[in-house]
């Protein structure tokens, strides 16, 4: 079964990742607290989320191990794989929160900032992660279970 394994969120562009246990998901502003979730053109970028073998295969390659929150991704999954043919589909978060996903979430030259040669661990096979909108809120919570429709 795919889980929940991480929550994070920044208040600005630059700020440090800060990790909760449960947040508050919401159509208008994606995750609570996260300067990303706005409306307007950002829209389908709301939340971010990169899984946990894509995290691990990139800190192969790096031969270094590094806090997931340097992806700067909301959301850490386990157990679901993303891909290009994920965009258009939907995932389910916990009981209630629906999220469509978009995109492919590019790495970029912030990721060589915090470690050189990360960017390049990240391109292949969208190990970066991938983007989301929301579709439907509710409270999700660390732990809770993942399905993609």
């Amino acid at each position: 079964m795919a889980t929940l394994l991480g929550i994070a969120v920044r208040d600005q562009s630059r700020a440090p990742m800060k990790l909760l246990d449960t947040a508050q998901i919401s159509v208008e502003k994606g995750i609570d607290g996260d300067y990303r979730g706005h409306g307007g053109c950002q829209r389908a970028r709301q939340i971010s989320i990169i899984t946990r073998e894509s995290w691990d295969a990139a800190e192969r390659d790096l031969n270094h191990s590094l806090p997931w929150t340097t992806r700067r991704a909301n959301l850490l999954v386990e157990g679901v794989a993303l891909s290009e043919r994920s965009v258009g589909k939907q995932l389910r978060v916990g009981e209630t929160v629906v999220l469509e996903i978009t995109g492919e979430t590019d790495p970029c030259q912030r990721m060589d900032e915090a470690r050189p040669g990360l960017r390049k661990a990240l391109e292949p096979d969208w190990r970066g992660g991938v983007l989301c909108r929301v579709v439907r809120d509710g409270i999700i919570t660390v732990n809770d279970a993942i399905h993609l429709d």
